[in-house]
């Protein structure tokens, strides 16, 4: 039936706040080259960060045995337990149950402790290149999100002088990640130590601790867990998940731990929105925290793969003259500059602008799915994940290496 002129029009407007949010480029890609794969193309995807080992079949037993109900919204005590147990012998943070909500993934965890703590026009301190969603994430709290830059020569690490002149009584939250997505720096203890006095100095000052990747770190560099340091402790909210070093991205489990005050915000907004996560997954996390000290030989295989993998990458990318990059210390994540091809005509495709212009020019030509550094930050970079097998990245390499030469021919020397 058609609709009469004189009907009332629906007003399709969206919330400001949805409106000032960009969708996550990283999924965009991803679900690009997926889209591709499934209609034959053979694209290799570098664009996710999951890793392609297989996860602890605890969640199975679950299903079996029936555990299969709501758990208490924040987690189950057997679960938040061995979470407390975990901070205190691998991190040196006390925490007890309380003070800890499990929540449908890292990402979850770092929404709601923004959602709790931020008001209208806080400033949210942010180091680039950063995590695609913390910006986003901000603007979705009605806070404005204060990018610092930092940069490759400096191996990505916030300069503690530039934190300070950048810290206003608008500061309420300093986001940090370590080792960081998308950089694998690692911030070393020393350095965290300088950021801590800083950050001392600001009474309104939170520090959100992203230490997701913990596990996934190449000795000698080690990871300090941020609430660890002095007084610290009380105004840290740390963020980690079982995502990344057990291999349990679809399973979708992360918590955080800080002071009572700051959970209990967290607990009561995610009662009023999703509830409780996986009754399975939480058990299946339980048997993974069981696996032993820092995840016992599983994760120390995986984290030798993934140092094979960083190293072959390193080597290869390095023969390029034209590209720079800043070494990995942890996650397993390549993010090269690659800024000299910008400016170069490519064939049958066009101008190659920036790093956009770059990854969909390389999903063009090579079939190679990368992220943009633009998405995180950086347009003189691009991301590339190596959470793939060796001989998937050696074909990786050689596409993108071939795809490349057309390229530098075109660059004025």
């Amino acid at each position: 039936m058609k609709a009469s002129s004189s009907e009332v029009q629906v007003d399709v407007s969206l919330s400001p706040r949805v409106n000032s949010v960009k969708p996550s480029k990283t999924v965009a890609i991803t679900d690009q080259a997926t889209a591709l794969a499934q209609a034959g193309v053979p694209v290799i995807r570098l664009a996710a960060g999951e890793p392609d080992f297989d996860t602890p079949a605890a969640g199975i037993n679950a299903i079996r045995e029936g555990f299969t109900r709501y758990t208490p919204n924040a987690g189950t005590m057997e679960l938040r337990s061995a979470i407390c147990h975990k901070l205190k012998e691998e991190n040196g943070i006390s925490y007890t149950p309380d003070q800890i909500v499990v929540s449908n993934g890292a990402k979850q965890s770092i929404l709601q402790a923004l959602l709790a703590v931020c008001s209208p026009g806080d400033e949210v301190i942010i180091p680039a290149p950063f995590w695609v969603s913390y910006p986003e994430m901000a603007r979705l709290a009605d806070a404005t999100p204060v990018i610092l830059p930092t940069k490759i020569s400096e191996n990505f690490l916030l300069d503690p002088k530039l934190l300070e002149s950048k810290l206003t009584e608008k500061s309420r939250m300093l986001i940090l990640c370590s080792p960081s997505n998308p950089t694998g720096s690692v911030y070393p203890k020393e350095l965290l130590e300088q950021i801590a006095k800083i950050v001392a100095k600001h009474p309104r000052l939170l520090v959100l601790s992203d230490e997701i990747y913990e596990h996934i770190i190449y000795a000698p560099a080690t990871h300090t867990s941020f609430a660890s340091l002095p007084g610290m402790w009380e105004r840290t909210l740390t963020v980690n998940g079982f995502s990344k070093a057990f291999a349990m991205t679809g399973w979708r489990l992360g918590y955080i731990a800080g002071p009572k005050h700051f959970v209990a915000a967290c607990n009561k907004i995610q009662s009023q929105s999703t509830s409780g996560a996986s009754s399975i997954s939480q058990k299946a996390a339980v048997a993974a925290l069981g696996l032993g000290y820092a995840g016992g030989e599983a994760v120390s295989t995986m984290v030798k793969a993934f140092r094979e993998r960083r190293d072959f990458l390193v080597k290869s990318f390095g023969e390029l003259d034209d590209v720079k990059i800043s070494e990995p210390q942890g996650a397993f994540y390549l993010f090269m500059d690659f800024s000299s091809y910008y400016g170069s005509e490519a064939e049958g495709f066009g101008k190659i602008e920036n790093s956009e212009s770059l990854c969909r020019y390389l999903l063009d030509k090579a079939q190679v799915a990368l992220v943009p550094g633009d998405a995180f930050g950086d347009d003189s970079c691009i991301r590339i994940s190596y959470a793939a097998s060796l001989t998937t990245l050696q074909a990786a390499v050689e596409r993108i290496k071939k795809a490349l030469v057309p390229l530098r021919r075109a660059v004025p020397v």
